[in-house]
């Protein structure tokens, strides 16, 4: 090989190695992937020939500075931070940079000093507050964060601009009092922060904080007119179930903004729903006194105040006949008032419910459901809704085949909605009545893929309770007592009932039945408000067949008197705990669960 040529491959050799170290020098890629790797001397390598060759990029210069941070570099380190001030003394970020580089070495006077200038050196602009404010909080500095938007409220004019960031810091802090106040501050400077308030308030004060909103929101209700401290309030008394106070505020709100009352209409309907009827039935009575037949919610409201009224005796179970007889004469006047319509359908139902269940006035139920049945326009679905009720008040009546006629066509014309399951169910139910077992099994198998929890569950609980008593080998005679005895207590014939359990009893000492029979009569005497005795037999069928399909129902049933018929809170919670921790298959594990932290006094949503 000669000179030449040597001396040629030795030039290129140098000039490719150029070349490449180059290249790799402005590889920011690999850069970045020593320092996520720590290995910060190639970093702080490549760093500073990167940014020597972009003097604008903060990024480069910043990663810099990190590098020689980690590498505890201090003294260079603040020799190229001091060279960046010098060149870009407008930047006040870079004091920030400082600050930290003062702070890793536990330097703290020196350290808040360059926070501080970082501070005095801002613009007077709302982008200049805002950018150094997040510099702090993404480095946790939360007091100077604060401080910066404090300052550039002074510096813009402009008070409240930074309300709702100041409330996010105050956040972060665990600040619930000032939180609140900048929060509130926020939604006056700038109501289109109403959702986001309800929301972050939500998502952050405890039970005990809402009294101190509520301190701070009246003091505004009364000193201010801005409805959204209004809405507010009213929202925070929701939020605790307080529907009263809650009712107070959105009726002022309702006045103040000459509103239709849709807000109140929702609040009770919301109140209905948590069962307290005193505060629903005031919502739709002023609805009704207030805005009146012209209101759109006027046929609505006086529906589910009739309905609240009728609750409010009948779950109590403690309501007298005159109790009943107020609420009926209630019904028939209005009906009278407004007539009989489309419009007034609803109520028809609820007075055909009462005088059915409550009144024993069956052939006054059926009469009132025959008539609606035959009304020109009615509503497709509450027609069916009156078939359905109808043919429960003929089975009652012993009427079977008006029964199963009823259910049959509204099954027929809802093939595939849940109205339409529901009249499935209740056919199959009448055929298990009716000692029908295989065919209604079969319906119940379809029914347990439904839609409705309620009527999957109830499929799925009659389909094991055939499946498990019914041995075809061998006589249905025992099934067959029982399944006659349930329908007895479906028509509130409870003495017929327990003749007929008291023959299945004697007559099938050893059958599986047994369970089903004391659970059968604790329903019975439930259905008679009996309280005490139906507890006592809920009782034995948890001590004595816990391993049976009933225990679980049994434990159910039980903690439900205990929590609402024979107040006893804590026997409630542990039978409720029992359930999902004994019985964590159970249909009832899940709201088990549910009202076990309700009664610990967890928040619940």
């Amino acid at each position: 090989m000669t000179m030449r040529t040597l001396l040629l491959a030795a030039f290129t050799f140098f000039i490719s190695i150029s070349i490449s170290t180059d290249l790799q020098a402005q590889d920011p890629n690999l850069a970045n992937q020593y320092f996520v790797n720590g290995e910060y001397e190639k970093a702080s390598a490549l760093y500073v020939q990167l940014y020597e060759r972009d003097k604008r990029s903060d990024y480069y210069f910043t990663r810099y500075v990190d590098c020689l941070l980690n590498l505890e570099q201090y003294d260079e380190c603040e020799k190229v931070i001091k060279k960046q001030i010098k060149s870009s003394g407008q930047n006040n970020s870079l004091y920030v940079t400082y600050g930290n580089l003062f702070e890793k070495q536990n330097k703290e006077a020196e350290a808040e000093a360059q926070y501080k200038k970082a501070i005095e050196k801002m613009d007077a602009d709302y982008a200049s507050v805002e950018r150094l404010a997040r510099l702090f909080t993404s480095q946790s500095k939360f007091d100077y964060a604060l401080e910066t938007y404090e300052k550039g409220a002074e510096l813009t004019r402009d008070k409240q601009r930074f309300a709702f960031n100041i409330g996010e810091l105050y956040r972060r802090k665990g600040e619930t009092t000032k939180m609140i106040e900048a929060y509130l501050n926020a939604l006056g400077s700038d109501p289109g922060k109403l959702v986001v308030v309800q929301t972050r308030l939500a998502q952050t004060l405890t039970t005990d904080d809402y009294a101190e909103l509520q301190t701070q929101l009246y003091n505004r209700v009364q000193n201010g007119s801005n409805p959204d401290y209004i809405e507010i309030l009213a929202w925070s008394f929701v939020i605790q179930k307080d529907f009263q106070n809650a009712l107070r505020q959105y009726k002022a709100l309702d006045k103040r903004l000459g509103e239709n009352g849709q807000r109140i209409m929702n609040l009770a309907n919301d109140a209905a729903e948590a069962s307290d009827y005193d505060a629903a039935i005031a919502g739709y009575e002023y609805i009704i006194d207030e805005k009146g037949q012209m209101s759109p919610f006027f046929y609505d409201a006086k529906k589910e105040i009739m309905e609240c009224r009728r609750k409010k005796i009948t779950e109590g179970y403690t309501y007298t006949i005159d109790d009943l007889k107020a609420l009926e004469t209630e019904y028939e006047t209005f009906l009278q008032r407004f007539g009989k319509s489309t419009l007034t359908a609803n109520l028809i139902l609820q007075l055909a419910n009462l005088e059915a269940y409550y009144m024993q006035n069956l052939s006054k139920a059926i009469y009132l459901l025959e008539e609606l049945k035959s009304m020109p326009g009615l509503n497709r679905t509450t027609l069916a809704e009156t078939k359905i009720q109808l043919g429960d008040f003929y089975l009652i009546n012993g009427d079977i085949w008006e029964s199963t006629l009823l259910y049959s066509q509204v099954d027929k014309d809802f093939k595939e909605e849940t109205i339409g399951q529901e009249a499935r169910f209740k056919n199959a139910r009448l055929a298990y009545f009716n000692g029908d077992f295989q065919w209604a099994q079969a319906q119940f198998d379809v029914l347990k893929a439904s839609t409705s929890k309620l009527i999957s569950n109830d499929a799925l609980d009659l389909s094991v309770f055939i499946m498990d008593n019914l041995n075809l080998d061998t006589s249905s005679a025992a099934i067959s007592l029982y399944s006659g005895a349930e329908l007895l207590v479906y028509q509130n014939r409870f003495d017929e009932a327990f003749l007929k359990l008291d023959t299945l009893r004697s007559e099938f000492p050893d059958h599986s039945l047994q369970d089903d029979i004391l659970y059968l009569e604790a329903q019975i005497y439930a259905k008679k408000r009996d309280w005490e005795k139906a507890a006592k037999l809920y009782q034995e069928i948890v001590d004595k067949f816990p391993e049976e399909i009933r225990a679980d129902n049994a434990l159910f049933a039980l903690a439900q008197i205990y929590e609402t018929r024979l107040p006893d809170l804590e026997k409630a919670k542990e039978l409720y705990e029992r359930i999902f921790m004994e019985y964590s298959g159970s249909i009832f594990a899940v709201e088990a669960r549910k009202e076990f932290r309700v009664l610990r006094g967890d928040k619940v949503q």
